[in-house]
């Protein structure tokens, strides 16, 4: 445990200020002498704590102004924590610190009364931003419930979907309308489930549709439900999906596809709440949450005229936009390994495992199915991969193909999420170090390529014969056990 012996800085604290306005929660030694060195340089007064025990202890004589925890810890959780500072201090902030970005961290941590939820590895100057923030919101008075409920199966570490887990969270005491967009794939349905588990109506109905899978001249009866006699063939009373989701939620996909007299049968339950069974002349009252997605561009259809724009208006009260696998490609061996656990259960084997090339070759592909093409993928290598360990050799073949005709720019950014990497884990003479790498596999490659042939190897580098051997000299690439293969003419 640690004190700050420093002064606040009157730009950032205000009075009336505390002892040590800003605890730090994490048993991880490191992230606790990140934030003592920013802390440090904002001078702004600390103390750091290696438990949530140990913290509890503390407050009991001494409050600061803001806590920021790890969620995982030995002897008591960052949850745990935060549930008690609640009990005891419902007015001070907390962030959240996690390693495991996945979207119950996140919404148990909103649910909980966290100010902020902070994924790991994170940027120290966002965390300070977050800091800076969380000391001003610490002199308002603030309340926010605390409850913790299940959620299904959404992992992203990318901040794209970080933000999509906020969201989520934020609106997990709401009942606004919500406007799911994206591409094919990328889980719309999981995020409109998530929404709704999150939600006041968790304990009433998920109701989903695919308005673009039911023919139009059912679509109406399968939403509002008919009357008996209402046409050819109803011989019974049938409830809609309305009626079925009533209080809780119904989710309408590809809603850009829905025809137009039913937009407008639609926009007018959306209005005044009530619908009409088909047949029917009783009006129905409506107690439902509308959730709808779309991986069209409602705005353009809008102008189109092929969607009703006080319709789309009253949908889209709060948009959630679900980023495609390609921009997220830091989430593709997360996602993939969980995708082969999950078909491994549900086959009862034995889980594969990807080798470290075929995780680098997902990453750089484009995936136009998103993450459920991942997920199909992963499902195939668990039933036809030979062995435990999947390698190039055992990928489908349309896949293999794309390997074999992989295009420039899928190394280059191979190369740039390295650098970014580097880069955010601060190792030094990055530079150098990659450019050795590089000539180091040019190299080595030309000369596999020559059969050890230095002149033709040179050439085909656009390198001179003495150049390409001061280099081999100079990479160490001229071991004894390699002199034999490498020769200075054929």
């Amino acid at each position: 445990m640690t004190s700050g012996p420093f002064t606040a800085d009157p730009s950032i604290m205000h009075a009336p200020t505390r002892p040590n306005p800003v605890w730090i929660v994490d048993d991880d030694r490191s992230i606790r002498w990140v934030f003592e060195k920013a802390l440090a340089r904002e001078k702004i007064p600390f103390r750091t704590f290696g438990s949530a025990k140990e913290a509890l202890a503390s407050l009991a004589e001494e409050a600061p102004q803001i806590i920021v925890s790890d969620i995982r810890m030995p002897g008591g959780s960052g949850l745990e924590l935060l549930k008690k500072i609640r009990e005891q201090h419902p007015q001070l902030p907390v962030i959240i610190m996690t390693a495991y970005s996945d979207l119950e961290s996140a919404v148990a941590a909103f649910q909980g009364g966290a100010f902020e939820y902070l994924p790991k590895p994170f940027d120290v100057d966002h965390a300070m931003d977050l800091v800076r923030r969380a000391l001003e919101e610490s002199l308002r008075d603030t309340e926010t419930p605390h409850e913790t409920l299940a959620a299904p199966e959404i992992l992203g570490q990318a901040p794209a979907m970080q933000e999509v887990f906020r969201a989520i969270g934020r609106l997990s005491q709401s009942h606004a309308t919500v406007l799911i967009t994206g591409e094919s794939g990328t889980g719309k349905e999981l995020v409109a489930r998530a929404l709704h588990r999150h939600s006041p109506r968790a304990s009433k109905p998920f109701i989903a549709i695919n308005t673009a899978a039911i023919p139009r001249d059912l679509l109406e009866s399968e939403l509002f439900g008919h009357e008996r006699g209402a046409f050819t063939g109803a011989q019974a009373m049938r409830r809609g999906r309305f009626e079925q989701a009533e209080g809780g939620t119904l989710f309408l996909d590809e809603i850009g596809d829905m025809p137009g007299e039913l937009q407008t049968r639609l926009l007018r339950v959306l209005s005044d709440g009530h619908f009409y069974r088909v047949g029917g002349h009783q009006p129905i009252k409506a107690n439902v949450r509308v959730i709808a997605a779309t991986h069209q561009d409602l705005d353009q259809r809008v102008k189109q005229g092929l969607f009703r724009e006080d319709l789309f208006h009253r949908l889209n009260v709060i948009q959630l936009r679900l980023p495609p696998l390609r921009q997220r490609r830091e989430d593709i061996p997360l996602l993939a390994r969980h995708f082969l656990l999950k078909s491994a259960q549900e086959l009862g084997v034995e889980p594969k495992r990807l080798s470290d090339p075929v995780v680098k070759f997902l990453t750089t592909l484009e995936f136009p199915g998103n993450v459920r093409q991942l997920e199909n993928l992963c499902h195939w290598l668990t039933v036809m991969a030979p062995g435990l360990n999947v390698d190039m050799a055992d990928l489908p073949p349309e896949i293999r193909a794309d390997a074999q005709a992989s295009p420039p720019e899928n190394w280059v950014a191979f190369l740039e999420r390295q650098i970014d990497f580097l880069l955010k884990a601060g190792e030094p003479g990055i530079m150098n170090g990659l450019t050795r790498q590089f000539e180091q596999a040019l190299i080595t490659r030309a000369l596999a390529h020559t059969g050890g042939r230095r002149i033709e190897a040179a050439q085909l580098l656009g390198l001179g014969r003495n150049t390409l051997t001061r280099k081999i000299q100079e990479l160490g690439l001229e071991q004894p056990h390699k002199k034999a293969a490498v020769k200075d003419n054929d």
